[in-house]
């Protein structure tokens, strides 16, 4: 005899199994596995630092040190690009799974969203002790505040994969314009350059960008001399994000019959 499960049991089962798959998807994706989960945000570092270097500009941030300024901005960045970038490929890549009436195409990018999150906190920490060997602090003034910032950048990624998991899964080539909208958005997140600096009405059109908001939090909870701009909002970045989250989970009900069907 079989035990009947419960609706709840069935959904942890279900979202166990994805989770043990996706990890195992990334360690044997590829050659470098795991390996570029670190690699990459060190290549961002050593490139941009190489060309702040070279600029001989800017090396030192109102209130915070360039190199530490730009670890956090950085790090906070990748957390959301990649976890909205790995969850609009989630339903395609798991499309065979949707055999089982248990899984649906909501399960695939939660659990996606939730590893790749979950890479991005451990590389993270482990950037922060190895800025300690450099004698490089990078200690959060408010950690409170900052795993806050975190897990909101997270929901933010979260909430874009499952709106843009729809047009991507239907339409595969607009996956490509979404990664070409990518660095544009790094640049315009003020995640390399202070916006501090910038012309008056570029700033104004630059507070429009949900993610620069967090970006510039996520500092102010690192560096307790951060002096925050005018118009830098809490309050905007969690109305984005609840926004997309809703948004998102409307649409991935709206569509499942045409998702799983593709």
């Amino acid at each position: 005899m079989f035990q009947k499960r419960s609706p709840l049991q069935v959904t942890l089962h279900v979202w166990h199994a994805l989770f043990m798959r996706e990890a195992m998807a990334r360690i044997t994706g590829d050659r470098l596995g795991w390996a570029w989960v670190f690699i990459e945000p060190i290549a961002h570092l050593l490139i941009f630092v190489g060309i702040r270097q070279l600029m001989g500009r800017i090396r030192h941030i109102s209130g915070a040190e360039f190199i530490p300024w730009f670890i956090v901005g950085m790090l906070t960045f990748l957390l959301f690009s990649v976890v909205m970038n790995r969850s609009i490929n989630a339903i395609t890549s798991n499309r065979a799974l949707f055999a089982y009436r248990q899984v649906h195409p909501v399960d695939t990018i939660l659990i996606r969203a939730v590893l790749e999150g979950l890479l991005k906190t451990l590389v993270f920490g482990l950037v922060i002790l190895g800025a300690m060997l450099f004698d490089i602090s990078i200690v959060p003034a408010d950690a409170i505040f900052a795993v806050f910032i975190w897990f909101i950048m997270w929901c933010f990624g979260f909430g874009m994969g499952l709106v843009l998991a729809v047009p991507v899964t239907s339409i595969q080539e607009f996956g490509k314009f979404v990664s070409m909208l990518t660095l544009p958005l790094y640049m315009l997140s003020g995640v390399m350059f202070p916006i501090q600096f910038m012309p008056r009405a570029v700033r104004e059109f630059l507070m429009y960008n949900p993610v620069l908001h967090a970006v510039e939090l996520m500092r102010s909870a690192f560096f307790p001399g951060y002096q925050l701009m005018q118009g830098i909002s809490l309050q905007y970045l969690v109305f984005w994000t609840l926004s997309l989250v809703l948004l998102g989970l409307m649409l991935q009900l709206r569509f499942k019959a045409r998702l799983m069907a593709q």
